[in-house]
């Protein structure tokens, strides 16, 4: 017997009974649960719980919509139902540097990222023939701060177009407006270092360098207004020693921060990132 397969995502106040109402709803059904994942933040009293699990032929989204209804009104639920077969779109921004845009690319080629690249978008043209050679449609799109407004337009424009789920900042060295930022909340991940705030600029390697660090590091995040102060979505980091020249230091961000990205977006690709105020919950 044929089957599809759903992820269901919910939060709400912290009450007995919560996952009995909703899997007693879904064996009405006849849908078997493949994974189960539950958290309870004691410091704000939410409850969360993300479910993967298959229906029947013949049990769509809308009959699974109205089996969940009653629960989700009587537990005042916030809930994202997706369906797991549908291959996600991405639209990838980069400026010059390519490294997380190459292992993006591989990892979807591949088939450990499931998802499907609409477009890339670039300010600048260095990246132009990787799309081309990947049959990705490429869009060049230079922007100043006379022009940042009407680019972003553009971009959303783009967004809207191709029909995008995500938004990935691969190294994209423009700040998003807030406006921007707001309007695309929860859909924009980046990957910057974990120097910040300390190594600022163009060189946070070689300013990492001269002050000697132990230890390096990426961090993958949702965009917010607050400048790389989004919820955080994974993160890793590496030894290194004095005997590292600032090259080394790069190659080794570059490998961290390409992993890290990944793995952000993989997270989210299947639903396992929820939001929780300024931080996030992530069933891995």
């Amino acid at each position: 017997m044929s089957s599809a397969s759903f992820v269901l995502t919910l939060s709400c106040a912290d009450r007995p009974g919560i996952v009995a109402a909703i899997t007693t709803e879904l064996a009405a059904l006849g849908a078997n649960i493949a994974e189960s994942n539950q958290f309870w933040d004691r410091e704000t009293d939410r409850f969360f719980m993300r479910l993967a699990f298959t229906a029947p032929d013949g049990v769509g989204r809308d009959s699974i919509e109205r089996a969940l209804k009653s629960p989700i009104e009587r537990f005042s639920m916030k809930t994202s139902l997706a369906d797991d077969a549908r291959k996600k779109r991405v639209v990838i921004m980069v400026s010059k540097f390519d490294h997380t845009l190459l292992h993006l690319l591989y990892q979807i080629r591949v088939g450990w990222l499931d998802a499907e690249v609409a477009a890339i978008i670039s300010n600048h043209d260095d990246t132009r023939r990787i799309a081309e050679d990947a049959g990705i449609p490429f869009h060049l799109l230079p922007v100043t701060r006379d022009t940042k407004a009407a680019q972003e337009e553009q971009v959303l424009a783009l967004v809207k177009q191709t029909g995008a789920d995500l938004v990935v900042l691969a190294r994209y060295m423009q700040v998003l407006s807030d406006n921007l930022s707001t309007r695309l909340f929860g859909q924009v991940i980046n990957i910057h270092h974990s120097f910040l705030p300390s190594f600022k600029g163009a060189k946070p390697y070689h300013q990492a360098h001269e002050r000697g660090v132990k230890i390096i590091g990426a961090t993958a995040h949702y965009v917010t207004p607050d400048l790389d102060e989004g919820p955080i979505i994974e993160q890793e980091t590496a030894r290194v020693t004095h005997a590292m020249s600032p090259d080394d230091l790069v190659a080794a961000g570059r490998d961290i921060e390409s992993r890290v990205l990944a793995r952000a977006v993989k997270l989210h690709l299947e639903n396992r990132v929820m939001l929780n105020g300024k931080k996030t919950v992530v069933f891995g």
